[in-house]
């Protein structure tokens, strides 16, 4: 017989492997973002330029690099615990698809915002902000996964009032296309990767009244 008490050890130290690994990727990006902004405050930089100004050249680059600049350390310090916590929500309960969901959500933002962002330089990393929630909310939602729907629950009480930002004029000098431009991203991963990752489980009592069912026609 197994001991309870060791397995509910093992099992702890499980879940902290776990937390710790999902955290730190996000984790690694963000210390990114603070230290691009150090450098720019210590040097006397200015990297807006290296933002997206959409339909031009000059503004390709920008894809890669807007969400690492920031016009400030209110603006840096507003995304970034957000980014971390989803960043960590999303390698937490769907590692199996994480990075591709991230990698994705942070290209798509960026050209979605390079073809259809008014022109204007568009830094920050907001957009990958409502990306990560849009696709945490509609994938548990899409897969009807209790897990998952209880985190996309938890995404709409922490961050509902994020929905605002998605319209124009609603906060000044604020890239609100970013922001839906990030939010439909979300959404159209949360449909593309609906069969990959987690699922919900089938319980074998489940596929014997299947089973039964079929039989019973004839």
């Amino acid at each position: 017989m197994s001991d309870p008490g060791r397995d509910n050890k093992d099992e702890a130290a499980f879940f902290r492997k776990k937390i710790l690994l999902s955290m730190m990727i996000p984790g690694i990006f963000v210390f990114i973002m603070w230290l691009v902004k150090i450098v720019e405050v210590l040097f006397n930089l200015d990297l807006s330029g290296y933002g997206i100004f959409p339909l031009t050249v000059r503004g390709l680059p920008g894809i890669i690099f807007s969400p690492l600049i920031h016009s400030g350390f209110g603006h840096l310090f507003n995304n970034s615990l957000p980014l971390f916590f989803l960043g960590t929500a999303l390698f937490y309960f769907y590692s199996e698809i994480a990075v591709k969901v991230s990698l994705w959500t942070y290209f798509l933002t960026g050209l979605f915002v390079w073809i259809a962002g008014r022109q204007a330089w568009h830094i920050g990393a907001s957009g990958l902000v409502y990306g990560l929630t849009s696709f945490l909310f509609f994938s548990g939602i899409i897969r009807r996964y209790y897990r998952l729907v209880a985190l996309s629950l938890l995404i709409v009480f922490l961050y509902g009032s994020m929905v605002w930002g998605l319209f124009p004029g609603v906060y000044k000098n604020v890239s609100w296309e970013s922001h839906m431009l990030g939010f439909i991203s979300g959404i159209i991963l949360a449909i593309w990767y609906r069969n990959e990752g987690p699922q919900e489980p089938v319980y074998e009592w489940m596929d014997e009244e299947e089973e039964e069912n079929v039989e019973g026609v004839e």
